[in-house]
């Protein structure tokens, strides 16, 4: 089966299965991604994150909104480099409006305030299925091309 070029995005992302939190892009372009993932209750720290009443803990929001934001848009931005990328996440300011429970889709949007040397920032927003914020701020990393 032939990936698109979105697809392949996804599918050349440097994660695992048990630590991929990128469903689908919807939208990519040079300056902008929109991604979703399904946070399934079966995911690995349900079990242990208050393990009575189940949330979604806040560093996974954010490696959730690091790998649409900034892996998926750095590897468009990239997509001309053909030699493996890594990423480095180098800092992030995020606020954290509402809780992410198991069985929610989110979506989450990052537009590109610059993109030099390597180094990509963007402003990312997550919201849920029913257009819930449940967080925004901004992220930085780094692209390096092995």
């Amino acid at each position: 089966m032939l990936l698109n070029p979105i697809e392949k995005i996804v599918a050349n992302l440097p994660y695992g299965d048990g630590f991929k939190f990128v469903d689908q892009l919807l939208e990519i372009d040079d300056n902008s991604v929109i991604g979703i993932y399904h946070f399934q209750k079966t995911e690995y720290f349900y079990k242990h994150h208050f393990k009575d009443h189940p949330v979604t803990p806040g560093v996974i929001l954010t490696e959730c909104m690091a790998q649409i934001g900034l892996a998926c848009l750095g590897s468009y931005l990239m997509q001309d480099e053909e030699k493996p990328l890594q990423f480095a996440f180098t800092e992030n300011h995020i606020t954290f409006l509402n809780t992410v429970l198991p069985e929610t889709t989110v979506i989450v949007t990052a537009k590109k305030e610059y993109f030099r040397f390597g180094k990509l920032k963007v402003m990312v927003q997550m919201i849920d299925e029913n257009e819930d914020k449940i967080a925004e701020g901004w992220m930085s990393g780094i692209i390096i091309a092995n």
